[in-house]
């Protein structure tokens, strides 16, 4: 599907540039909750089928940054997931993250630095993330896009610099997902929340690990939900927990997923190299037309707004967003 064809699933907003903030719902979304709502008032709503809709946003996010669906989970926030990660750590990790990373990224590690467990993180200005992973680094924790201006993560660095000096990845790919191709197992784990550039329901967010980093994890957040066979976990105490990265998963907000599977469907229609050129080729056009260098980041202007054109954005949102600023 195009471009043009996949901007025709929104319903038209003149004007909007706020994707990184809170991406506008397709329109088969709207229509997938509001159906959603009609059965839960009627009384024929169902769990189970609730649980397809969980499985088809997962399998089409496995999709989208090409990895098999056992390495994907599914939960409501980046931070949990994060917290699942540093909870994880042994005692005396070394984490380096970047110093003005979101805080979903961050502040799960820093609060288990404030334990008794003599876990250090070392912040580091983004630019020079790669140059400061080191042999004592055992986890590299980065947002792959950053939040407050766009600005990309050198992450050819990061990974050469990693597995020399051993150091495992942790990427949060919530401002790149969406619009920039992501190969989500070069790193080591991923998350990303979905209502930003994949514009799902708030309360939706992915996680993959790999192969090797599943049994590194302690599924802390383990419910009914973090089941090998889900409908079978519901009572205790008998306890078997997927093996695969479902392990880390916690009972969905169901209607949330309605809508994330509906708005799955319609991104893995078209390459995402394909939404990043019309996105970054509208930012530079803007750009160019305010005289500043055209760059492939969705930036800030002077780090004092943030404009994120996506696919509903035309050039007829470069000329009101021109004539605005001017």
């Amino acid at each position: 599907m195009s471009v043009p064809d996949l901007s025709t699933a929104f319903a038209p907003v003149s004007g909007y540039l706020n994707a990184s903030t809170m991406g506008l719902p397709p329109i088969a979304v709207v229509q997938a909750m509001t159906e959603g709502l009609a059965q839960w008032q009627s009384g024929t709503a169902s769990p189970v089928t609730y649980d397809v809709a969980v499985a088809s946003s997962r399998s089409a996010y496995a999709s989208l940054v090409n990895v098999p669906v056992a390495n994907v989970a599914v939960g409501p926030a980046a931070s949990v997931f994060a917290g699942v990660v540093a909870a994880s750590l042994p005692n005396d990790a070394r984490v380096l993250a970047i110093a003005d990373d979101f805080t979903s990224m961050l502040f799960p590690f820093m609060v288990q630095a404030q334990r008794d467990r003599g876990i250090t993180v070392d912040l580091v200005p983004r630019g020079e993330l790669p140059g400061a992973i080191a042999d004592r680094t055992d986890i590299v924790v980065f947002s792959l896009a950053q939040s407050k201006d766009g600005a990309l993560v050198d992450v050819d660095g990061v990974l050469e610099a990693a597995t020399r000096c051993g150091a495992r990845t942790f990427c949060d790919l919530t401002q790149a997902a969406g619009w920039y191709p992501v190969q989500a197992a070069r790193f080591d784990l991923t998350v990303c929340a979905a209502y930003k550039w994949l514009c799902q329901p708030r309360g939706t967010a992915y996680f993959t690990a790999t192969d090797a980093e599943i049994p590194n994890l302690t599924p802390i957040n383990a419910g009914w939900y973090a089941g090998e066979s889900v409908w079978d976990s519901v009572y205790g105490p008998e306890m078997t927990i997927a093996t695969d990265a479902r392990r880390f998963e916690v009972s969905p907000s169901w209607l949330s997923w309605v809508g994330a599977a509906a708005a799955g469907s319609l991104f893995v229609q078209s390459p995402i190299e394909m939404l990043g050129v019309h996105g970054v080729g509208l930012a530079n056009d803007f750009r160019a037309r305010l005289g500043l260098p055209a760059g492939i980041t969705i930036a800030s202007r002077a780090q004092a707004v943030r404009i994120a054109f996506h696919l509903w954005n035309t050039t007829a949102d470069v000329d009101l967003v021109e004539g605005a600023l001017r």
